[in-house]
């Protein structure tokens, strides 16, 4: 799955959703599986909101193949293609990536000392894989 838009000025998922794609992802990675009015009325909670426009973006996150879609009857279920751990995981990998591509060396600089300035168990990690990559690599 192959997301296009990181969004830097945002938080948490809205970084590569919109609000709403952001919401439905919530609800559908706590429950695994739910029809269009299922994730409506837990929308509904917050806010009213147009079955046709949940459906809509729903379908999108479908052609995205971010969510998949099964037939039960006359009932589509939707549920992700990956966990909430497995697509942060791959998302920030590309990310990643895509810097290290683009930037090199001054990523990494920077990369080094945003671990410096927000905790010490992230060096000590950074350090750690540093050294298996180290004796992992042929001489």
């Amino acid at each position: 799955m192959d997301i296009k838009n990181f969004k830097y000025g945002e938080v948490g998922l809205n970084r590569f959703f919109g609000s709403l794609e952001a919401k439905i992802m919530e609800i559908l990675w706590d429950a695994e599986e739910l029809s269009i009015k299922e994730v409506q009325i837990r929308l509904e909670k917050e806010k009213q909101i147009n079955f046709n426009t949940v459906m809509t973006v729903m379908n999108r996150l479908v052609e995205k193949g971010i969510l998949q879609k099964r037939s039960k009857g006359r009932l589509s279920l939707f549920c992700p293609t990956a966990s909430k751990e497995s697509f942060i995981e791959e998302q920030s990998k590309r990310l990643t990536e895509n810097l290290l591509d683009e930037f090199g060396g001054v990523i990494i600089n920077h990369m080094i000392d945003a671990i410096k300035e927000v905790d010490q168990t992230l060096l000590d990690k950074l350090e750690s894989k540093l050294q298996q990559l180290k004796k992992d690599k042929p001489s």
